[in-house]
């Protein structure tokens, strides 16, 4: 036997038991939530089943389903029953939804289509460039299905995560691609009022200059006139006075200070009258929920959660009861936890992005402060078990925001840790193995040339059987992820 067939037969062993390990993983999750409720909604309503747990009000979220194009982003709203109201995928990636003054069930939402590049040539230049994109701003009634355009405009590279209905004529937009806020007229589409970052922020803060460098993901107009404004990559939220810009006495957070907020998402602010001023936000890449009351002319924070699954979460609504409506990207999950800090509803949504429950106001605005409801913080165990503590020093070792770009935009959403690990042994076993076929080519001389063609048929069996094995994997992913 040649000296080189026993490491071939372990390697192609060790391949084709990890794609194995893989592929079970694959077929025993079977569809993903985001699946079932599209199947569901296509059902006659009155036969439709229950797909989740049951709750007062109806509850619509969005999905971002990643920035890949030819991948939809969803909406899915949920009876109180449990059974699916609406679904849809018209468009690239869904963002902020919020109830209308239409209806009880008609949402205003922001949402991103891709287009095709011919469609932005000659369109407007941004910093954040190179792929044609149309935001925009629609008005849906979940009952009837009916659809109106508020506002909608294209552009390259640039996406709006955030919209408010300032009324029927005028939008404020929070405007990533050109790192601004701004209020539209929807019917002159004349931009009344502006701020830019770069007029009042330092560039040499945040994400690069010239693209994604603020990251401006959520604004809210509030009562007394200002905007708050999250500036995400510069790990803070700012009050804007729109005569005079940023009300520095006033923001929270500091640039590269993670104990108070890292690159945070749709932060809610609470009035005085409802036991604030407070923010509550979804701290995203410090896997947390957390809220800051104002006392003293600063900021101290009053109330976290976060458990051991909680990965990335972008959304957090506190309901009028006290509850709060958690929306965990990562974590594959929507829940709503009470003021002891218990979990006392949850539904499965791959990759949501914002969640709102109809009849409760939007976003926050008819909750109370945690102060004010003397809600309970609660903060995630130490792990217990060898298995958890490897985990947990993988988890260490490796950048949060590595971990949430590759499970948020790479990975399907139904491997767990261990599937990501097996998937990284595999590519590095590949490479293993060619690596030595390359030196063993090397060490190979023209009189040995009749030993190596003893092999040759041997080795090509094992090296189709691996190709063909990848390519199953590499399949199995890209049939989770469409």
């Amino acid at each position: 036997m040649n000296g080189r067939t026993p490491p071939r037969v372990l390697l192609a062993v060790v391949v084709l038991g990890l794609v194995l390990s893989l592929a079970v993983g694959f077929v025993t999750a079977g569809p993903s939530p985001n699946q079932r409720y599209d199947r569901s909604a296509d059902i006659a309503t009155g036969d439709r089943q229950q797909m989740v747990e049951t709750r007062r009000g109806v509850t619509v979220v969005t999905a971002q389903k990643g920035g890949m194009r030819g991948l939809s982003g969803e909406l899915v709203a949920f009876r109180p029953n449990g059974t699916v109201l609406y679904h849809t995928d018209r468009h690239s990636s869904y963002w902020d939804v919020d109830p209308s003054i239409r209806g009880k069930r008609t949402v205003t939402y922001v949402a991103t289509k891709w287009l095709n590049e011919s469609v932005c040539g000659g369109g407007p230049l941004l910093a954040d460039r190179g792929d044609c994109r149309r935001n925009v701003v629609e008005r849906l009634n979940l009952t009837t299905g009916e659809r109106t355009r508020l506002y909608a405009h294209r552009m390259e590279g640039g996406r709006w995560h955030d919209v408010d209905v300032i009324n029927d004529t005028h939008i404020l937009v929070g405007d990533i691609g050109n790192e601004a806020v701004f209020v539209v007229n929807t019917t002159s589409g004349i931009r009344e009022w502006t701020w830019t970052a770069e007029s009042e922020l330092p560039i040499t803060g945040g994400g690069s200059y010239d693209k994604d460098w603020v990251h401006i993901n959520d604004v809210e107009l509030l009562d007394d006139g200002r905007i708050m404004v999250d500036l995400r990559n510069q790990d803070q939220i700012a009050f804007l006075n729109r005569s005079r810009g940023i009300e520095a006495n006033w923001t929270l957070g500091s640039e590269n200070e993670y104990d108070t907020l890292r690159e945070q998402h749709n932060p809610d602010y609470i009035p005085e009258e409802r036991g604030g001023p407070a923010v509550v936000v979804a701290d995203s890449e410090n896997d947390r929920v957390v809220e800051y009351q104002r006392e003293n002319g600063s900021w101290n924070r009053s109330w976290v959660w976060t458990d051991d699954a909680m990965q990335w979460p972008r959304d957090a609504d506190r309901l009028p009861n006290g509850n709060t409506l958690v929306t965990d990207t990562i974590g594959d999950r929507v829940f709503e936890v009470n003021e002891t800090g218990a979990i006392v509803w949850k539904i499965p949504v791959e990759r949501a992005y914002e969640a709102e429950r109809l009849g409760t106001g939007g976003e926050s605005a008819g909750g109370p402060s945690a102060a004010a409801a003397g809600l309970q913080s609660r903060r995630a165990q130490p792990p217990s078990g060898l298995a958890e503590q490897f985990e947990e020093a993988v988890r260490d070792a490796v950048p949060v925001q590595v971990q949430n770009g590759l499970l948020g935009y790479f990975f399907p959403w139904w491997m767990g840790f261990y599937d990501v690990l097996a998937t990284f042994a595999l590519v590095a076993v590949l490479a293993v193995w060619g690596g030595l076929e390359l030196w063993w080519s090397s060490l190979s001389l023209p009189t040995r040339l009749p030993s190596s063609l003893d092999s040759l048929s041997s080795v090509r069996l094992l090296l189709l059987l691996t190709g063909l094995a990848a390519v199953g994997y590499v399949a199995s992913v890209v049939a989770s992820l469409i």
